[in-house]
């Protein structure tokens, strides 16, 4: 049975910015978002022929792309940071509200473990439910909603001991 490669083309044509969007809010980094899509991508078009005949093929797409996220993620060189220098903060410019809320969120986001990160990418931006996002990670849904709890939690306890970024621009701006 040949390899449907146009059926592969138009899946993956559909879906591409949305997995893009997806592995950015899991990883942080555009670089490693485009590199973690790459590899799932791969992986999808190594089991196309199955892919394509199951229900609902998104949910491999979305629980193949967090695999290959969690498996970057114990890579050694992923846990070290190395700077010269601070980075000069950059000048505020138009719309700095949602940008610099923006930035906040996905700071904070980052400093989430992998799990809880994942649990709040997969229900709320990908708008699973618990039992879905159950399934992708492969735990019970009473780990998600407690991961879920325990991460919405620390955010928002964090939140409350971040000055708002866009108050401190227009005292000083």
């Amino acid at each position: 049975m040949p390899l449907d490669v146009e059926g592969y083309r138009d899946f993956v044509g559909a879906r591409l910015e949305a997995l893009r969007r997806t592995a950015y809010l899991l990883c942080g980094d555009w670089h490693t978002a485009d590199d973690l899509v790459s590899a799932a991508l791969v992986k999808l078009l190594r089991h196309w022929r199955r892919v394509s005949a199951m229900e609902n093929p998104d949910a491999y797409v979305r629980r193949t792309l967090l695999r290959v996220w969690l498996d970057e993620r114990r890579r050694p060189w992923r846990r070290e940071a190395a700077w010269a220098e601070v980075p000069d903060r950059a000048a505020p410019a138009a719309g700095v509200d949602q940008v610099a809320d923006r930035l906040t969120i996905l700071a904070l986001l980052a400093e989430l473990p992998p799990r809880r990160r994942a649990v709040l990418v997969l229900r709320y931006f990908c708008d699973l439910s618990v039992e879905e996002t159950a399934r992708e990670m492969g735990c019970t849904p009473g780990t998600v909603k407690s991961q879920s709890a325990r991460a919405i939690e620390t955010l928002r306890g964090r939140l409350v001991g971040v000055p708002s970024l866009t108050q401190e621009v227009r005292t000083n701006g």
